[in-house]
């Protein structure tokens, strides 16, 4: 099971990705909330991947059900990406908090990818599905 290490990691890249986004809205000079809206894509993009373990057989390694689900993260993914450089070209935020905001959304799916590299190894004994 993944131990402590991997969960101070995770809290940490967790904590920075949200504080490199809230710099993006927050800062004097940008003073913009329209970013926050990219928080939904991050509780968004796990699910089709848990959608997928949970209900694909494990001896498979290709599936509809999984080529799916990879393609709507994928779309989730991307479209937390896409979202600031939007609300950039219409002048709705600054370049300098898209940016901030690109930074955050790296982080933060990065921890994501993590969490499912730490607790999903065949060696583990540890079913995030049961939950």
């Amino acid at each position: 099971m993944a131990g402590i290490r991997s969960l101070i990691l995770l809290a940490f890249l967790a904590s920075s990705g949200v504080t490199l986004l809230i710099l993006g809205c927050a800062l004097q000079q940008y003073n913009v909330w329209w970013p926050m809206f990219v928080v939904t894509f991050y509780f968004l993009s796990p699910i089709p991947t848990m959608i997928a373990r949970r209900f694909s057989d494990s001896d498979e390694r290709s599936s509809v059900l999984l080529e799916t689900c990879t393609f709507v993260t994928t779309a989730i993914v991307l479209s937390s990406f896409g979202l600031p450089v939007v609300l950039a070209r219409k002048n709705v935020i600054q370049w300098g908090a898209c940016g901030f905001v690109m930074a955050g959304n790296s982080v933060i799916f990065v921890t994501i990818f993590l969490f499912f590299y730490f607790f999903t190894r065949e060696e583990d004994s540890f079913e995030y599905s049961t939950w």
